[in-house]
């Protein structure tokens, strides 16, 4: 069944620098941005998914799923300083103009391939009126009452929560970090402000396994291998 009620924004410009055309290079044999059209493809109708890119190879290599990419981003928003809200904005305002009709956007980057579909269908359920935002999450490789600490003026370190006397991580509260792989927001919200902004954030957990963001070539790496694994 597929999902309408929904709009789909896969972001992906041209000018990555930790990984050279990431979005188009080839991941296990395929090209990274497919992985997340995919998910998006068996959640709703094309026209519900919108591939926000500034650059013509990417949208050839976008094209080859059988997604028509009809969407082209603004030049003004292609620069690396350019933030998700105003991608996001942007291509909302495109949606409204063609009569598309949608009540809440999820954001799957080309980054997070491991994500599934429902990884998707999981933080969609947990949307719900008065939410702003349900977000995918993994357990956080450092824990803020334990073993995150911060400098003072003095040079001397200090941990980030806490009085420091925790010894054993399994006592301290679970921290969370984005993981980059689902957003589902809601319009209204990020009309009125960002991301960071939100004061009703739901968590949807994902395992660490799966929770990989690419960034750098040794993710990339990583990211082969146990994607490779997962296939054996």
């Amino acid at each position: 069944m597929t999902d309408n009620d929904t709009l789909y924004i896969i972001p992906a410009r041209g000018g990555s620098k930790g990984i050279p055309h990431k979005n188009i290079k080839e991941l296990c044999g395929r090209p990274l941005i497919h992985y997340s059209i995919d998910v998006a493809r068996a959640l709703a109708d094309d026209i519900h998914v919108i591939v926000s890119t500034d650059d013509d190879e990417i949208r050839e290599v976008a094209e080859q799923t059988g997604l028509k990419v009809d969407y082209r981003r603004p030049e003004s928003l292609g620069g690396d300083t350019v933030g998700s809200r105003e991608v996001i904005l942007d291509v909302m305002d495109y949606a409204d103009r063609k009569g598309t009709r949608y009540d809440k956007v999820v954001l799957l980057q080309p980054t997070s391939p491991m994500r599934n579909v429902d990884d998707v269908r999981g933080c969609l359920a947990l949307y719900k009126p008065g939410v702003d935002m349900v977000v995918s999450v993994t357990e956080a490789a450092c824990n803020p009452y334990y073993d995150c600490f911060e400098t003072a003026e003095d040079g001397t370190l200090h941990v980030s929560k806490g009085d420091g006397k925790y010894t054993r991580r399994q006592d301290v509260p679970k921290a969370w970090q984005y993981n980059g792989a689902v957003y589902v927001i809601n319009p209204d919200s990020i009309r009125r402000m960002g991301l960071g902004e939100f004061p009703v954030r739901i968590p949807y957990e994902m395992p660490r396994s799966r929770s990989v963001d690419l960034d750098t070539p040794l993710d990339w790496h990583i990211t082969e291998m146990l994607m490779n694994g997962i296939k054996s």
